[in-house]
């Protein structure tokens, strides 16, 4: 997840939310020093703790766990935010192209239109592709 669509720290959230009664279960995992690496790793990309890690793998029904879900929600979020933005960029033209005409003292060039149909773009395909990941297979 990029640096932009990196949510607020009080979205995040590293361990599980308690339950009430608590947890009354508890289950010891050894695991090699590769192996300890490799969780290390997946669990700081993810923001969560080790044992959040194994539980959300353990008993997810589908091929994501909630934290990846919701890091896709929240990328969601973010695209649509960016498509608001390069709208209103898309207005400006607009309103510009209709107050000056093609012709006038500061039209727009064929280089701003093209880029701004290619951010367009951009951003479709990413919310295709997020879509995608949060659709069950």
């Amino acid at each position: 997840m990029s640096e932009e669509t990196k949510p607020p720290s009080f979205f995040r959230r590293r361990r599980r939310a308690n339950v009430e009664g608590g947890r009354k279960f508890k289950h010891e995992v050894w695991a090699s020093e590769s192996e300890e690496a490799r969780l290390v790793v997946l669990a700081t990309q993810r923001g969560v703790t080790i044992p959040r890690l194994l539980m959300e793998a353990a008993l997810s029904s589908t091929s994501e766990t909630p934290t990846e879900r919701r890091d896709l929600i929240i990328e969601l979020f973010a695209l649509h935010r960016l498509l608001a933005n390069i709208a209103n960029n898309t207005n400006q033209m607009a309103k510009q192209m209709n107050a000056y005409g093609l012709g006038a003292a500061e039209p727009l060039s064929p280089e701003e239109i093209r880029a701004n149909q290619d951010a367009v773009r951009r951003v479709a395909f990413r919310i295709r592709d997020v879509v995608n990941m949060l659709a069950p297979s």
